[in-house]
């Protein structure tokens, strides 16, 4: 049975938040599912409104596409959501679970993808960056430029913030511990590389104030004087920037990461869940993303369409890349909860 809608949801072309309230999906609706913030603000301008106006379908949208909900949701039979997006392990992981469905030339064109970002499973949605963040009232002058500059305490002064996951932090303690790019991986891959980089952030932990879970708290605190550096999302410090807080970001080094949009096995309108992957995929609309977040585009033919000063925003430039080291997703599904439950007891103080 269909639960009541609330008053503003509208059934052509509309948008239904927390699309759990408003019942379960039907035939000629679209529910996606991300993690919600500035980030889906974005998804929701950029794509989810103009979508629904030229296909006439209802676009819902819910938050928390955690694995576990996934995975309830597939083995009961009692899918909700069609399109999800996720990125790192967890997207690995879901498709080892048998999550999601596969993705093939017939069903979304991704024939102009940036090399490397492409999987038979999702479709990448866009490309964003791990870098190193810091407060300008801090380091006026000569500020931090690399990694190993955040592990610098001495030249570097003040209070750092880590995310609260290792993903992208066990890369940048290797190089900052100066291990090449190329070889991160393979030394993350060996027992005593992967305690080398524990060990590396055990040494900087007395000097993080704050573990954080929200990219909304980095900017904060280097906003408020609470932490003078961050390792954190590039969309995040330029929404900062562009807000005029007194914090800035380096591009010498970052730590690259493909988002993706999946269809779950099951999805309830599979064929709407599909004619939106191909809507995302085209060049105008991974074009019109980066408008409204820092995020770059997984096409290859689309930069050079963007306007110069937009540009000069994004990490997927060849410039960038080429100082970038992208996430192995597939090491991170194989090692993750290993070296999750490793990174957490070096939060933790042991």
């Amino acid at each position: 049975m269909t639960r009541t809608a609330p008053p503003y949801r509208t059934i052509i072309g509309g948008l239904c938040l927390l699309a759990a309230l408003c019942g379960p999906a039907r035939a000629g609706e679209l529910v996606f599912t991300s993690w919600g913030g500035a980030y889906q603000d974005a998804v929701r301008d950029a794509w989810l409104t103009p979508f629904g106006k030229e296909t006439g379908l209802a676009v819902l949208e819910d938050t928390g596409p955690s694995l576990a909900k996934i995975r309830a949701m597939v083995e009961t039979g009692s899918v909700s959501w069609d399109v999800v997006g996720t990125s790192g392990a967890s997207f690995m992981l879901g498709v080892k679970l048998g999550l999601f469905e596969r993705i093939t030339d017939d069903m979304v064109d991704q024939s102009h993808l940036i090399p490397g970002a492409r999987t038979p499973y999702g479709v990448p949605s866009e490309i964003f960056a791990t870098v190193l963040g810091y407060s300008t009232r801090a380091f006026p002058h000569d500020h931090p430029r690399i990694f190993a500059d955040f592990w610098d305490v001495k030249k570097f002064p003040g209070r750092r913030m880590l995310p609260a996951r290792p993903t992208t932090v066990l890369e940048a303690a290797l190089l900052a511990d100066g291990v090449p790019a190329a070889d991160v991986y393979a030394t993350l891959s060996t027992p005593a590389g992967l305690q080398r980089a524990l060990d590396k952030v055990r040494a900087i932990r007395p000097s993080v104030a704050v573990w954080w879970n929200s990219g909304a708290q980095v900017v904060q605190a280097l906003a408020s004087g609470d932490a003078a550096m961050a390792l954190g999302w590039n969309g995040r410090f330029q929404d900062g920037q562009d807000a005029g807080l007194p914090i800035a970001m380096s591009w010498d080094q970052s730590i690259l990461q493909v988002g993706y949009f999946l269809i779950v096995k099951g999805a309830p309108d599979r064929d709407a869940a599909i004619r939106f992957l191909r809507y995302i995929s085209s060049a105008e609309a991974q074009a019109r993303f980066s408008r409204y977040v820092a995020y770059g585009p997984t096409r290859t033919d689309v930069l050079p369409g963007i306007e110069p000063a937009r540009r000069t925003r994004l990490p997927s430039t060849p410039e960038r890349m080429a100082h970038g080291l992208f996430v192995d997703n597939d090491w991170w599904a194989r090692h993750g909860q290993d070296a999750t439950e490793k990174y957490t007891a070096v939060m933790e103080g042991n």
